[in-house]
C-alpha cells in the first residue's frame, strides 16, 4: 500500500504542474496579446486657418492602449511652409501632466503651413501631420505671379520678359522684353518699365526703354538695396495698345 501511495502522490504532483504551467502560458500568451493591441496615439489637433501675426496653440493629446499618457518621453511641433520642409523650426511643447502637450507659435505671412507633432511615449514615436491656411493661403510673390498670369493680354499680342539670373545691389542690369503681334515681332512700341521696391509705392522708379532689336526692347537699371522689387512692363504703340505685365525679382547684397 505504502508504494501504490507514492505513485498516486507522484501522478497528483505532476498533473498540478502541468496545469499550472498551462496557466502561466495563458496567461503570459494574454498579456502578450494585450501588448500587441495597445498603441500609441496622438489626437493632433489645429486650428484649420489663421491671421498671419495671430497666436496659434498646437495640441497634441496623447494615448496608449486608451489611456492617456502623462509622461511621454518626448513631444515636439516641427513646422514649414508647403513646399519648403528643409526650412522648418522646431516647437518643444509644454507637458500640461493630464495626457496633453502644448505650445504657441506665430505665422508672419500669409501661406500654407505644414506641421509634425513628434512623440515619442512607450518605447514607440509617430508622428501625426497636419496643415493651416495662414491668411487667404497666398504668399506675396504668388500672388503678384497670380496676377501677372490673370492679366488680360489683348489677342494676338504676347509679351515675354527675360529675367535676370542674379541681380546684386548697386550694379546696372539690362531689363528686356520681346514683344510679339500675331507670331511677329512689334515693333517701334514705347515701353517702359516701372519699379517698386518692396511695397513702397511711394518711391517708384521709371526706365525708359530702347528697341535694341526687332521687337526687343531693354533698359538699363541699378537696384540700391537688397530686396525683392516687382517691376511692370508697360507697352503702348500708336495703334491704341496699351499693356501691361507684373514681374518679380529678389535681389541680395
Amino acid at each position: 500500500m505504502h508504494k501504490k501511495t507514492w505513485i498516486l502522490f507522484f501522478v497528483l504532483l505532476c498533473f498540478t504542474f502541468l496545469v499550472a504551467c498551462g496557466d502561466t502560458n495563458e496567461e503570459t500568451e494574454q498579456d502578450s496579446d494585450d501588448d500587441e493591441l495597445k498603441v500609441l496615439e496622438v489626437d493632433f489637433q489645429v486650428p484649420e486657418s489663421a491671421e498671419a501675426g495671430e497666436t496659434v496653440e498646437l495640441k497634441a493629446v496623447v494615448t496608449y492602449g486608451g489611456e492617456l499618457v502623462e509622461d511621454a518621453d518626448e513631444v515636439e511641433f516641427e513646422y514649414w511652409e508647403q513646399g519648403n520642409e528643409d526650412d522648418s523650426t522646431m516647437v518643444e511643447s509644454t507637458n500640461n501632466e493630464d495626457g496633453t502637450y502644448t505650445a504657441e507659435v506665430t505665422f508672419d505671412r500669409d501661406g500654407v503651413y505644414e506641421m509634425y507633432a513628434h512623440t515619442t511615449a512607450k518605447d514607440m514615436h509617430t508622428m501625426p501631420i497636419k496643415e493651416i491656411t495662414i491668411g487667404d493661403g497666398t504668399t506675396e510673390q504668388e500672388a503678384a505671379h497670380d496676377n501677372a498670369d490673370e492679366q488680360e493680354l489683348t489677342e494676338g499680342f504676347s509679351m515675354h520678359f527675360v529675367e535676370p539670373e542674379t541681380i546684386e545691389v548697386g550694379e546696372e542690369v539690362d531689363l528686356v522684353v520681346h514683344l510679339k503681334w500675331d507670331e511677329e515681332a512689334l515693333e517701334n512700341a514705347d515701353v517702359r518699365y516701372e519699379v517698386i521696391q518692396g511695397d513702397n509705392t511711394e518711391q517708384t522708379e521709371w526706365a525708359d526703354a530702347s528697341e535694341t532689336d526687332a521687337g526687343e526692347y531693354t533698359a538699363t537699371h541699378a537696384f540700391e538695396q537688397a530686396d525683392t522689387y516687382t517691376v511692370t512692363v508697360h507697352v503702348e504703340n500708336e495703334d491704341g495698345l496699351h499693356e501691361h505685365d507684373s514681374y518679380q525679382l529678389d535681389v541680395s547684397e
